[in-house]
Formats: structure tokens, sequence, C-alpha cells
């Protein structure tokens, strides 16, 4: 398979998928880390992966491995970012439509 042979709505859906995993799999490492009393992922950092498109999967994550679900900022947060990031695709995809 050719590079310039690859749809760019296919590219953003490869993006989205490949983001969204990454932010599931890092709020179970932050929380298995949280209960051996290791280093942590920075709240930050699991913030940032789901703003720049990790939003469902860091949604799915918090409750999934119950982390981080006592913290304002992420159970009002993650469904924020959840509608500006399915906003922003919704928008992509219609801008390459078109």
């Amino acid at each position: 398979m050719n590079i310039k042979s690859l749809n760019p709505k296919d590219i953003v859906l490869a993006y989205i998928f490949i983001i969204n995993l990454i932010t599931f799999i890092s709020f179970g490492i932050d929380k298995r880390r949280s209960r051996k009393h290791r280093w942590r992922i920075p709240e930050s950092t699991l913030l940032g992966l789901s703003l720049i498109g990790g939003s469902l999967g860091g949604l799915i994550g918090m409750y999934f491995f119950r982390h981080k679900t006592k913290k304002k900022k992420f159970t009002l947060g993650m469904p924020m970012l959840l509608g500006l990031n399915t906003y922003a695709i919704f928008s992509i995809y219609r801008a390459l439509h078109i």
C-alpha cells in the first residue's frame, strides 16, 4: 500500500483509534501504578491525551479501571472533551468531504 493512496478520512480514523487506545491504556497503567505506589502518569498528560482526540478512550478507561472517578476535573472535564473531540472530528470530516 502506497502512502499516497490513503484516503484522508482513513488517516483521521486511524489517528482517532490509536490516540483513544493510547489514552485508555494510559489510564490503566496509571491505575496500576497507583495501586503499587509507584511513579504516576501526570494528570496533565492524561487530560492532554484526551484533549488531542483520546477523550472516548479516557472516559471508558476512567470507568473500566475505576480511576479518577472522584475527581471533578475528570468527571466533568472528560465528557466536555468528548463533546469537543466529536465536534472537531465532524468538522474535519465535513472539510474533507468538500
